[in-house]
This record gives structure tokens, C-alpha cells and sequence, in this order.
């Protein structure tokens, strides 16, 4: 075997960096989804502004690592696997950032029904966002660990998502039909459901780049050459 070169070991360390750098980033933006979804049914407007302060270094975070990503791009011949890995960790950063804006339109949510005298939030929410939370931790797990198969999971579940959305939506269609005084809560609970599951069709974005970067698959279009 020949010796790793000092320049073969900086690039491995630059390669180590920008990981841990993404990871950082995907840690907070889940601990962004558990807070706001707490604030909400807690109606704690104290920690859905600390929430709202979070965006800050999230978007902090997909500057940096964009720039960082295209300065290796720059100064680099990358192998395929290097090349896959750094390419994808730009497109990782953009639905992880989202994610974040997300969580943010729930934390205004929050603090806005959090006036009222009574807050009506369907009791599908709180597993819509543990679920959610779960698909970004899984997703990420899978990049980590290298491991497609926790990918695949999340690309299974997100029919649950799903299926948890159109359950609230259609219950609180129903609900406004009886109890026109909560209309606009309801409006807002709708919201909220609708964030959280973009929230979850972001994290099939990024189970799908991990299982494009680690199977050499594009699972975003299934049946595209079909035709």
C-alpha cells in the first residue's frame, strides 16, 4: 500500500470537516421541528421565538457549506464517490435550510394562537411533527452510517405523513362546518399540517440523494423511462 501523502490527508480532513459541518446543521434543524411543534401545543411563545432564532445559524450553515463545497469543487480532481458526496451535500443543505423556514411558519403559527382564549390543535399534530422529526433523523442517519436501507424507510413512511395530513385537513374541514367562532384557529392548524408535511416530502428529497450517493440510484422519478 503506498503512504497517504500530507495533500491526500488535508483533503481527507476538508472532506471529515464539511460531514461534520452538514450533521451539525441536520441536528439543529430536528431540534427545530421538536421545539416548534412543542410551542404549539404548549402555546409557549417564549420558546417558539427561541425556535424562530435558530433560522439564523441554519441559514448561516447552507452558506457556509455551499461555499465550502464549491471551494473543494475548485481546487480538486474528485474521484466519483468524493465527487457524488460533495455535490449532494449542496443539494442536502437546500431541503435542510427549508425544513428550517418550515419550522419557523410554525413557530408564527404558534405565537398566533397562542392569543386565543381556547387553541384548538388536532391531536394528529404532535405525531405528525415526531414522525416528520423522525424521517429527517433517519434520512440523515442513513448518510451517516452509510446505510440505504434506513433511506428506503423513510421513502416507505412518508405515506404515513400523508395519510396523517389529509386525516387533520378533512377534520378540521368538518370542525369549521360546526364551530364557525374557531375558523381561523382552524385555518392556522391546517397550516401547520400543510408545513409539516412538506417538511416530510423534503426528507424524501434527502433519502433520495443519500440512496442516489451510496447505490448510485435516481429513485426521484420512478417510471420515468416508462414511457
Amino acid at each position: 500500500m503506498l503512504p497517504l501523502t500530507p495533500a491526500f490527508r488535508k483533503f481527507e480532513a476538508e472532506l471529515a470537516s464539511l460531514r461534520e459541518e452538514l450533521l451539525l446543521m441536520a441536528g439543529r434543524v430536528e431540534e427545530m421541528i421538536h421545539r416548534a411543534g412543542r410551542a404549539l401545543v404548549q402555546r409557549d411563545v417564549k420558546l417558539a421565538r427561541e425556535t424562530m432564532a435558530l433560522d439564523r445559524a441554519v441559514n448561516r450553515a447552507e452558506v457556509d457549506i455551499d461555499e465550502r463545497c464549491l471551494d473543494i469543487l475548485s481546487r480538486h480532481q474528485l474521484m466519483a464517490s468524493d465527487l457524488r458526496f460533495v455535490t449532494l451535500a449542496m443539494k442536502m443543505v437546500t431541503d435542510l435550510e427549508r425544513i428550517a423556514d418550515l419550522a419557523v411558519n410554525i413557530c408564527e403559527r404558534a405565537i398566533d394562537l397562542s392569543r386565543a382564549d381556547r387553541i384548538v390543535v388536532h391531536a394528529d399534530i404532535p405525531l405528525m411533527t415526531s414522525l416528520v422529526q423522525q424521517q429527517v433523523a433517519g434520512a440523515i442517519d442513513s448518510f451517516v452510517n452509510g446505510d440505504p436501507s434506513k433511506a428506503w424507510e423513510v421513502l416507505e413512511n412518508d405515506d404515513d405523513v400523508d395519510t396523517l395530513y389529509h386525516r387533520v385537513f378533512e377534520d378540521t374541514l368538518q370542525w369549521m362546518r360546526t364551530d364557525s367562532e374557531k375558523v381561523h384557529q382552524l385555518i392556522h392548524v391546517q397550516s401547520v399540517a400543510k408545513w409539516l408535511e412538506r417538511m416530510g416530502d423534503h426528507s424524501t428529497n434527502l433519502a433520495e440523494l443519500v440512496i442516489f450517493m451510496l447505490e448510485g440510484r435516481d429513485v426521484r422519478h420512478p417510471g420515468r423511462n416508462s414511457d
